[in-house]
């Protein structure tokens, strides 16, 4: 029989801290001792979450249930029990922080209407944003590119720069860390992560959320931190906790030991493929065994990073003596890190049979190949050998199997640049984007001299990179650089036309730049499948360039090699990447760099004194450190097309607002299978056709000027009218093509309340049934909302109109801020789908069963009326998972809750 839990300050116990002294912590071996659960067979993970509830609980928000929940976590139970994480600080990129910075502003200026005080609106928890996602590869190919980049960088977002330094002096507990020290997860892994934390005497573990879904980086360094919502970060800045429901902890245990020539992105693709396959969706995935422990520190958080791309929660390695090291190497101290987590149990690399978990998957790293993954997801890994023969394969196939339907022997087409340069040709299968980006793999030491060392001997054998190929090196810190300056790696990058362009988040995230203009016409007049290759994790479709259809993820050297061969279409194990001094063919053995030599470099040149490139984090450029940013605790709104205040505060009402029937809906789109969060939401480039264009040449803006979506993040006329416009979306309302292909573009079919039906954009069609009084539904497959942690992708959604999303199943993250902006996600009950439903959107429709109060995944109905009058009702399953969840819902969002919490004390 369980013992009750104690009271609290019975688990505060006093420990011994290295200098002598003393600190208090709240005990997990004294909870177990007191006969509350096996804590020590539980996951490290869940021990971490049950530390944070056991220092939070209040009987409020953090309760016994949730406390006892964790403490006697079962690995079999049924997951319907939300559990709590206060995280111990926030950590933001630019691309949501502005918004949420806005946000703020604009709850102050809601507070003073309703005579309350602003100073109620200010973080409770310490955040850090770190402005990494607004840089665009304008430059490359030149010494100059990273300060002609940056140079632009602040032009196109000076407005936005005012804003958040004047936040930085806004609000207390805020810390804004300016352009060019590096991208966030990086800059967290190197520096901001601590490990422990200390507050009145009383120590706790380093935990963080960030509206960023690389953040699961950390996990790598046994620091627990994921992807939340921009939403959900916002309510953790004005102290809500996360709540999500009790995950089940899948154990992976690592065997063996690397072959000789694989690198640490080798590993990472074949670990995603693996669980994929498995199924770890929604999980902690924890990582254990002589496997793990004999992994660097680097390829851990490499590894942890790719949790969103095997569908988890998180990817988790524990804290042992390979991290202290890092911290060291770092320049982080390790002395109470270890005195804290020896207390509590914490530390070292469980072995098999220490913890109990719900299921054990086993992966020997002795059997892990060199490998790319593409040409569409990260999770489609091809192994190196077969990678020419398996893209031929794709280019012949149908669309309709996933191919692209062409011939791959099709004859080139010669491009003359506009610039005056030397003539070159272009068919399918051409690299045209070489990126070693800063997303995955920059993090990773040995990868990033394997590319400079593969660099310097492709020189050595005369090789070079046709100069039509646009080459990047985008590090993730200013560590990198430094590293590889020391190590005499930088120069024949760069001779190759890896050029430094950033310290940001460039080819990854779609901010490649402009390809040579005449290339960008060719692409498109002729449809050819342009190739790029990057070091990043996501590679979908449109993310990277407009119009480069196939992207596919490799490590740096890899990256280097391709460019080199300018063609995805080789195999490497019996072609020449290229021809050298002499007219002698070079392969790519005779350039590989030896697993020795890397791991010297790497020894020699990786430590505390290019980790102190990082430590000088407000140092801030001499651009950023000009701007004025004005003062005061309320913001001064200008007139602007980047930054406006938000909608969603303004006449706030204290009472909860009623909720509206969903009857006589309309479709605004249906979408098919694993619809990403860069087709929902506005990604990369405006386009003058667009909403978004025509609003911005509406208001006078220069083409030139219009700037990327996530530039304008903080204008929601601009973000609302980019929702689901991204010119690859597939509306499946919208006839086929000759081809029988689906049509392409954000546009839709508008049903009048009387009349014919009208094609507009997605946008117009959502305003016209906002006028109508009309609901509008979205219906879409499997895995709805895929992708990059996309705040904009619900809140664009709600904007729109949009009543409820209607899908086969959703991405845990983009689920969840539906919720939190007062969107309502539907299911299909199990055998059930739109396609068997034989749903075209010419239909109405009504939701049942949402007039009772609402109840955690209840069920509902879909009633289908169609033209002809006849009726189709069938099941769904609210994903309201939890009774929090209910409770966002209820209130119209998150932030509405938070705000009436605060405003109504």
């Amino acid at each position: 029989m369980q013992e009750a839990i104690p009271e609290k300050l019975d688990l505060l116990k006093v420990f011994e801290l290295p200098n002598g002294g003393n600190g208090t912590l709240y005990s997990l071996r004294e909870l177990e001792r007191r006969g509350v659960g096996q804590i020590s067979r539980l996951p490290v993970s869940i021990r971490i979450l049950l530390e944070s509830a056991l220092r939070n609980w209040d009987g409020k928000k953090v309760t016994t249930a949730h406390v006892q929940e964790l403490a006697c976590w079962q690995p079999h139970a049924n997951r319907l029990t939300e559990v709590p994480l206060v995280p111990t600080r926030i950590l933001l990129q630019d691309l949501n922080g502005v918004r949420l910075v806005a946000d703020l502003a604009a709850m102050r200026d809601a507070a003073v209407e309703l005579g309350r005080d602003p100073a109620l609106i200010e973080p409770r928890v310490h955040v850090d944003m770190v402005v990494d996602h607004s840089v665009q590869v304008d430059h490359a190919r030149s010494p100059f590119a990273l300060a002609n980049n940056m140079q632009i960088e602040m032009q196109r977002n000076e407005e936005r720069y005012r804003f958040l330094k004047w936040g930085a002096q806004a609000f207390a507990n805020m810390n804004v860390l300016p352009p060019g020290v590096g991208i966030c997860h990086q800059v967290n892994l190197e520096r901001l992560s601590t490990g422990v934390h200390e507050a009145a005497g009383v120590y706790f573990p380093d935990t963080v959320v960030c509206p960023d879904s690389h953040t699961t980086m950390v996990n790598g360094i046994g620091v627990l931190g994921w992807g939340v919502g921009g939403i959900e970060a916002e309510a953790g800045m004005l102290g809500q906790p996360v709540y999500f429901l009790s995950p089940n902890v899948t154990g992976v245990e690592l065997l063996g030991s690397v072959s000789i020539g694989v690198t640490s992105t080798d590993i990472v693709l074949s670990i995603t493929e693996r669980l994929r396959q498995e199924g770890v969706v929604g999980d902690f995935v924890e990582y254990f065994g002589p496997g793990a422990e004999s992994l660097s520190v680097p390829t851990r958080a490499t590894i942890a990073n790719m949790a969103p791309e095997y569908v988890a929660f998180i990817g988790f390695f524990p804290t042992d003596e390979a991290v202290l090291r890092y911290f060291v190497e770092t320049g982080r101290p390790t002395d109470v890190l270890k005195a804290y987590l020896v207390e509590q149990g914490l530390f070292g690399m469980p072995k098999r049979g220490d913890i109990h978990y719900s299921r054990v998957i086993t992966i020997d790293l002795s059997a892990v190949e060199p490998c790319i993954a593409g040409p569409r997801r990260p999770q489609d890994r091809i192994p190196l050998g077969a990678v020419k023969e398996t893209f031929r394969a794709m280019l012949a196939s149908a669309a309709s199997e996933g191919g692209y339907g062409v011939h791959p022997n099709r004859s080139r087409r010669q491009v003359i640049p506009e610039n005056g340069g030397k003539p070159f040709s272009i068919g399918h299968s051409d690299i045209l984007i070489a990126a070693i980006t800063s997303c995955t793999n920059t993090s990773n030491p040995s990868v990033m001299m394997a590319a400079g060392l593969l660099a310097r001997n492709a020189i050595e054998h005369g090789l070079e990179v046709a100069p039509h190929i646009k080459t990047s090196l985008a590090p993730g810190s200013r560590a990198v650089s430094d590293y590889l300056s020391r190590a005499g790696l930088l120069s024949p990058l760069s001779k190759l036309g890896f050029d430094v362009v950033a310290y940001g988040c460039t080819t990854c995230i779609g901010f490649s730049g402009p390809l040579e203009s005449a290339i960008e016409r060719v692409l498109d007049e002729e449809q050819y499948i342009g190739c790029a290759v990057l070091s990043g994790n996501r590679n979908f479709e449109a993310r990277v360039h407009g119009s480069i259809k196939a992207n596919f993820l490799a490590s740096p050297p890899l990256v280097v090699a391709y460019a080199l061969a300018g063609t995805i279409d080789i195999d490497f194990s019996t072609q020449p990447v290229g021809v050298g001094k002499y007219g002698k063919a070079v392969f790519l053995h005779d350039i590989w760099p030896s697993d020795a030599e890397v791991e010297a470099l790497v020894r020699t040149h990786v430590g505390v004194e290019s980790f102190h490139a990082t430590a000088r984090l407000n140092e801030g450029s001499e651009g950023w450190n000009a701007l004025e940013s004005g003062s005061g605790h309320l913001y001064n709104w200008p007139a602007s097309t980047y930054l406006l205040s938000p909608p969603f505060y303004k006449n706030f009402e204290l009472d909860i607002p009623s909720k509206r029937c969903i009857t006589n809906a309309r479709a605004l789109g249906i979408f098919g299978h694993s619809l990403t969060t860069d087709h929902i939401s506005p990604a990369s480039e405006i386009r003058v056709d667009t909403p978004a264009g025509v609003y911005l040449r509406d208001q006078k803006v220069k083409v030139s000027d219009f700037n990327s979506y996530g530039s304008r993040r903080g204008n929601h006329e601009v973000m609302m009218r980019g929702t689901f416009a991204n010119h690859r979306i597939k509306n499946l309302m919208l006839p086929s093509l000759e081809n029988g292909a689906p049509q392409e573009g954000g546009r839709t079919f508008y049903y009048p309340p009387s009349g014919q039906k009208e094609t507009l954009s997605v946008y117009e069609a959502a305003m016209a049934y906002q006028r109508d009084g009309t609901p509008i539904l979205v219906f879409g497959g499997k895995e709805y909302g895929t992708g990059s942690a996309r705040d904009w992708a619900a809140k664009g959604t709600r904007l729109l109109g949009v009543d409820a999303v209607v899908v086969e199943s959703f991405e845990r993250i983009h689920r969840s801020n539906l919720v939190l902006v007062g969107v309502l996600p539907l299911e299909f009950a199990p055998g059930y789908t739109r396609e068997g439903l034989g749903i075209d959107g010419s239909e109405t429709f009504e939701i049942k069963g949402l007039d009772t109060p609402l109840t955690p995944l209840q069920t509902a109905q879909l009633v289908v009326t169609r033209q002809d009058g006849t009726h189709t009702e069938v099941p769904l399953v609210v994903r309201l998972d939890t009774p929090i969840e209910v409770e966002y819902y209820r209130h119209g969002g998150i932030v509405p809750l938070v705000l009436r919490e605060i405003f109504n004390p």
